[in-house]
C-alpha cells in the first residue's frame, strides 16, 4: 500500500496529483468529498503561507505556525479524497495511480517451515519415550510438529503423535524393538524437511 508523504514538497507534488486525477477523471471520482476546485484552493493558500515563511524572517514563527496549519488542512482534505478513492475502488492500484496514489501491496506467500533442528531423546521407559528438539532456524512460522516413528530401517514412516511445543511425551510405544523417531515442521504452506533421526529401545 502507498504511505502517505512526510516531506512538505512531496506533500505538495501528491496534492498537485490528486488534483490532476480527479479533474481528469470525473467518472471514476464522481463524489470526492473534497472536489478539485477546494483542494487547488488549499494547496494554493499552503504555497502563498509556505512562500511568506520562508521570505519573512522577521515573522518567521508566525509564518510558520501559519504554514504548519495550512498544510495540514491540506493533508488531511488530501487523506480524505485517497480513502474515497480507495473504497470507491476497492484498492485497485490501476485507478489510484490516476492520482498518484497506489494500491494495497500484495501479500508475501507463507513458506514451508526449515528443518526441526537438534532432536534428541531426553528420557525414556517401559513403553515411553520423551523427545525434544529446537525449532527451525528458517523457513515459514511453524503451526505444529508432526512426530513419525519405524521400526529401524523398516518399512514406511507412520505418524505418532503431533503437537505445537518442541517437546512430546509419546506412551504406548513398542517394547524391546530398536524403534527410530523424527519431526517434522509443519504449517499452511506444506511440510519442511524431516528432522535428525533418533533411536530408542523401549
Amino acid at each position: 500500500m502507498a504511505r502517505f508523504p512526510k516531506s512538505e514538497a512531496e506533500v505538495a507534488v501528491l496534492a498537485q496529483r490528486i488534483i490532476h486525477g480527479l479533474t481528469a477523471n470525473p467518472e471514476d471520482f464522481p463524489t470526492p468529498p473534497v472536489v478539485p476546485d477546494e483542494l487547488q484552493t488549499a494547496l494554493a493558500e499552503y504555497i502563498a503561507a509556505r512562500d511568506a515563511a520562508a521570505t519573512s524572517a522577521a515573522a518567521a514563527a508566525q509564518g510558520t505556525a501559519a504554514k504548519d496549519e495550512a498544510l495540514q488542512v491540506l493533508t488531511d482534505q488530501m487523506k480524505a479524497d485517497l480513502r474515497y478513492a480507495e473504497n470507491t475502488h476497492n484498492y485497485d492500484h490501476g485507478k489510484l495511480r490516476l492520482l498518484g496514489w497506489g494500491g494495497r501491496s500484495e501479500r508475501t506467500s507463507l513458506q514451508v517451515p526449515g528443518q526441526v533442528r537438534t532432536l534428541e531423546v531426553v528420557k525414556e521407559g517401559e513403553g515411553w519415550v520423551l523427545l525434544d528438539w529446537k525449532e527451525p532456524g528458517e523457513g515459514g512460522q511453524v503451526a505444529a510438529y508432526k512426530v513419525q516413528y519405524r521400526r529401524r530401517e523398516e518399512g514406511p514412516w507412520r505418524d505418532v503423535g503431533m503437537g505445537v511445543d518442541s517437546q512430546i511425551l509419546l506412551n504406548g510405544q513398542e517394547r524391546g524393538v530398536e524403534l527410530e523417531y523424527r519431526v517434522i515442521a509443519v504449517n499452511k504452506a506444506g511440510e519442511g524437511e524431516p528432522s535428525n533421526i533418533v533411536t530408542s529401545v523401549l
